[in-house]
């Protein structure tokens, strides 16, 4: 039998995250775009779903492109993390990029008793194995890549949590910045 659910937008980015260039891992998010998510059973409970998207452009060097890196934090807690994606070796200049994660609460509890399973994809032509840009199309990759999907590390949801969502690219020759962004709450 069907429920009647809603959406609740939770955070989005009016401006433009900072441009990314060392091969260090940075909040690609403007400082606005951040958000606290409230303690306790009234927000969190298993089966609970955050759902985020993330666009912006991207560049990498032919040759020794490097990866890319997403992963989603609550304060210094990785609770999502895309893995390493390797780059296109052809090299590209300011391309389009998407990311999107569905984020689903396995477990609560203080300390780090609660988890989140995350899954998604993330869509560039700067991802290894797209087409040349005269045939058209992107890559398209499963997150967490090249790996099975568990859940993230544990966090304390019985205390709120600071959202934000760092890049790492593995060498300095590349750049990233983040143009649109949206969380929401799925209940």
């Amino acid at each position: 039998m069907g429920q009647q659910l809603w959406v609740n937008p939770l955070a989005t980015a009016l401006a433009d995250g900072p441009t990314l260039v060392a091969a260090a891992a940075a909040s690609c998010l403007p400082t606005a775009a951040r958000c606290t998510l409230p303690p306790g059973p009234a927000f969190w409970y298993p089966g609970k779903q955050l759902r985020l998207t993330a666009s912006g452009r991207i560049s990498c060097t032919a040759g020794a492109p490097g990866t890319a890196r997403f992963d989603l934090r609550f304060g210094t807690i990785i609770v999502f993390d895309s893995q390493p994606i390797a780059l296109n070796v052809a090299g590209k200049v300011a391309v389009g990029w998407r990311l999107d994660l569905l984020l689903t609460c396995r477990t609560v509890g203080g300390g780090n008793a609660a988890t989140l399973i995350g899954q998604g994809t993330w869509t560039s032509e700067a991802g290894i194995g797209a087409p040349a840009a005269i045939a058209g199309g992107n890559a398209v990759f499963l997150l967490p890549y090249n790996t099975a999907p568990a859940p993230g590390n544990g966090f304390d949801s019985t205390a709120p949590q600071l959202v934000d969502l760092f890049y790492t690219q593995s060498v300095a020759t590349g750049s990233l910045t983040l143009h649109q962004y949206l969380l929401e709450e799925l209940g």
